[in-house]
């Protein structure tokens, strides 16, 4: 199976902070948990979208948790001075070691 990479971009007109991207993060997390749990029926609630319409929308959720984790990682880097390309340099080098990627 090939590698597939995503990128997602930094954000700008936004001052955001550890602890506000923080409680973002969680904000988006519980939306995302909460379109899984009402479209698969966990909810109680009769589903009345197709298929599509559901995976759509997980996808959005799941977007957004995306972009506020990268964004927190702006912050990490902005704001505490972490390195970024050694931080995901050695983020690879574990996925690899664990037999998650192949290089």
């Amino acid at each position: 199976m090939e590698s597939k990479t995503l990128s997602l971009p930094r954000l700008n007109r936004l001052t955001p902070t550890l602890e506000s991207t923080a409680l973002k993060l969680m904000e988006e997390t519980g939306e995302l948990a909460q379109a899984i749990g009402k479209y698969r029926g966990l909810s109680g609630e009769k589903v009345s979208l197709d298929h599509d319409t559901v995976v759509n929308e997980i996808t959005r959720e799941l977007l957004d948790v995306a972009q506020t984790a990268i964004t927190m990682m702006f912050v990490m880097e902005e704001q505490y001075g972490v390195n970024l390309d050694n931080a995901l340099q050695e983020h690879w080098t574990k996925l690899v070691r664990k037999g998650y990627l192949s290089r």
